[in-house]
């Protein structure tokens, strides 16, 4: 049975109004990573994400809604943890987006969770570079009727070696906004009933707001890994 992918899309991306909206947001974030050391650069929007393969189902399946759950709003994912180490929280964030459980919590509650992890300071959040990560309701309905799951093991993280450049040149140019650019490499495995995928090597990069004496948050998802 063909799998799903937990950044799996269906149709275009945004109205024209966001798409400005994100431009503007990547050249400025752009413009302090070149200039004053600090931001992952965003561009226009997310590259296009591995297309999905789902495996047949019936026509009710296709259009039901996101399944229903116990799951309390937010416990479908875990934590955030209380680091002030950008690294160390981005192998986390990386960790929570690449899991998942279809068979226990609804599609809304797994954003819930990953809500958890986000900036509060709206000037930086990208909310839409996080939730492009996540299936649809009507497919997350679909994997959870295979029972599909994702878990995650975490490889190493660093600051890609342009934002260190950067810092490098003017290591007071973050100071202003205190977001870093994170690395992290991995492998996630996907199973579902009866079959699974096994391990499959990822690697993503993340924006991630460390400012002092504040526990880390996530500003979004880099379009394309940074190396």
């Amino acid at each position: 049975m063909p799998k799903y992918s937990a950044i799996s899309q269906e149709g275009s991306y945004g109205a024209p109004s966001l798409v400005l909206r994100r431009t503007l947001i990547g050249g400025i974030v752009l413009a302090v990573l070149l200039a004053v050391a600090g931001l992952v650069a965003y561009l226009t929007r997310p590259e296009n994400p591995v297309e999905a393969k789902p495996a047949p189902t019936s026509r009710s399946a296709q259009e039901s809604p996101s399944p229903k759950s116990t799951t309390r709003e937010g416990d479908a994912v875990s934590a955030p943890p209380k680091t002030s180490d950008p690294i160390e929280f981005g192998k986390a964030a990386t960790k929570v987006l690449w899991t998942y459980d279809t068979r226990t919590s609804s599609q809304a509650e797994h954003l819930a969770g990953l809500k958890r992890w986000m900036t509060s300071e709206k000037k930086y959040v990208d909310w839409k570079s996080v939730t492009d990560q996540v299936p649809s309701p009507v497919l997350w309905a679909r994997m959870h009727d295979n029972h599909q799951r994702a878990s995650a093991k975490i490889g190493e993280g660093h600051f890609p070696q342009a934002f260190k450049a950067a810092l490098a040149a003017d290591p007071g140019g973050i100071t202003e906004a205190y977001v870093y650019a994170v690395t992290v490499t991995g492998k996630q495995a996907i199973a579902w009933t009866g079959s699974g995928a096994g391990a499959e090597s990822r690697a993503i990069t993340l924006a991630v707001k460390c400012r002092p004496k504040q526990p880390c948050a996530l500003v979004g998802v880099a379009p394309r890994v940074s190396p």
